[in-house]
């Protein structure tokens, strides 16, 4: 019980353990493709917005280049400061004379950080510069170009504000990180709920497992407790034959007969045990064809006439034209197995009456008995493997009706047993009147 146990709990443990994986590794996998994708979102937006930012300033900055290329004296009417209306609107203009003064209204001069310093000097260097930084606390794209002129190289310097900008990426990145989160917990929950549901052929593959295994265990228990008692008197009768070896065999007859009614016990046992073994592993298949379940029953209960005469009890076949579609031999077996078994709990005397009836879509096999009938406590244990009541005629093997509930099932019908008013055992089989209601073999 507690290897049972210890079983049990390893084995929840490694469906967790195996959910787990699976989510980790979905909520990874999410994980991943959520940032690439907002990465690439964010990068893509970035990207459009600053180009978008330069050009702007670019094209400013070239009405001015033009201007300061014309030959003769820098006009003192350039319009330089913040730019009002038309694309240019939002953005500063500036031009920086070659000894770092400013072209333009004196009031620029007084900003703290314009013009930007490094921007001229890169610039000046020959490249058209384009950064990122911040006058008075506020983000500010710039843009420089240099313009060589006889008197030395001017440059021309615009600015926009990005305040938009940066308040947009913050909210896109905003939106990025908690839609994200929101579709990576969302990502989580159904690869929880998926990954339970993936792994329930594979619980069930254990839960069969585990039904296999101490179905196997009971199987070997029981066997070997009903295979002791034969052989235990089969030994007892051959050492009694060894004491007497000597003696004339009509001395020692009664362990002969009691080795011939043990063989034949072992027999049945091992019969009856090779036929649940095959019927566990599957090997055992249905040859179903259609039939009259009449004949069938008639068959059967002929050969078990000498029984019913040896034990004093009359069988009673009423047999009606009943079609079916089964396999004969297991359905002969049936038949055999139910009537044999009443005639073992009927006293002499009376009687055991085998009947056949088609009911609609179903073929129904009844047999009555007259004996002491079925306790009330033994009902739900009557179809158990090597389960024999406590006033069960000895020479029994206890598969008998284990067997006859496995034929039933196999043929798609249901067996139920129930005591009848005036006395005896009263069992019913209901079998489907064609292939289609039988499961697969």
């Amino acid at each position: 019980m507690a290897a049972e146990v210890k079983r049990e709990n390893g084995d929840a443990a490694l469906l967790r353990r195996t959910r787990l994986r699976l989510l980790a590794w979905s909520g990874g996998l999410t994980l991943v493709i959520l940032v690439a994708l907002g990465a690439a979102l964010y990068i893509a937006v970035s990207g459009s917005l600053a180009a978008r930012g330069t050009d702007l300033l670019a094209s400013r900055a070239d009405g001015l280049v033009r201007l300061l290329q014309r030959p003769g004296q820098i006009p003192a009417a350039f319009v330089l400061g913040p730019g009002f209306g038309g694309e240019s609107s939002g953005t500063l203009a500036l031009i920086v004379r070659p000894d770092d003064t400013l072209v333009g209204p004196a009031e620029l001069q007084d900003i703290s950080g314009l013009p930007d310093p490094a921007g001229v000097i890169a610039a000046r260097a020959g490249a058209t510069d384009v950064r990122q930084i911040e006058v008075s606390s506020i983000p500010v794209r710039v843009y420089s170009i240099a313009v060589t002129r006889p008197d030395g190289a001017y440059v021309v310097q615009v600015l926009g504000e990005r305040s938009s900008e940066v308040q947009l990426l913050s909210t896109l990145l905003s939106v990025l990180a908690l839609g994200g989160l929101a579709a990576l917990l969302l990502a989580l929950a159904a690869g929880y709920v998926y990954a339970g549901r993936a792994l329930i052929p594979v619980r069930a593959s254990m839960d069969r497992r585990d039904v296999a295994l101490r179905r196997q265990r009971e199987f070997t228990a029981n066997a070997s407790h009903e295979l002791r008692t034969p052989l235990t008197v089969v030994r007892a009768s051959v050492a009694d034959l060894r004491r007497n070896r000597k003696q004339p065999v009509e001395k020692v007859g009664e362990a002969l007969d009691d080795i011939d009614a043990e063989v034949s016990h072992l027999t049945a046992l091992v019969d009856d045990l090779l036929f649940l073994a095959r019927t566990d592993s599957g090997a055992l298949v249905l040859e179903r064809t259609p039939m009259d379940l009449a004949d069938v029953a008639a068959e059967a209960a002929g050969q078990l006439a000498p029984v019913a005469t040896q034990r004093g009890v009359r069988l009673e076949v009423d047999p009606r034209p009943t079609p079916v579609a089964g396999d004969a031999l297991r359905l002969r077996q049936l038949v055999t197995i139910l009537a044999d078994n009443a005639l073992a709990h009927s006293p002499g005397g009376t009687a055991v009456a085998v009947r056949i009836r088609p009911e609609g879509l179903d073929a129904v096999l009844t047999v009555e008995d007259q004996g002491p009938g079925i306790r009330d406590e033994d009902l739900p244990r009557l179809f158990e493997r090597f389960w024999r009541a406590d006033n069960a005629p000895a020479g029994g093997t206890g598969l008998g009706l284990s067997i006859a509930a496995w034929i039933v099932d196999a043929h798609g019908g249901t067996i139920s047993a129930a005591n009848r008013a005036d006395g005896g055992a009263r069992f019913e089989v209901r079998l489907p009147t064609s292939i289609a209601g039988m499961p697969a073999s």
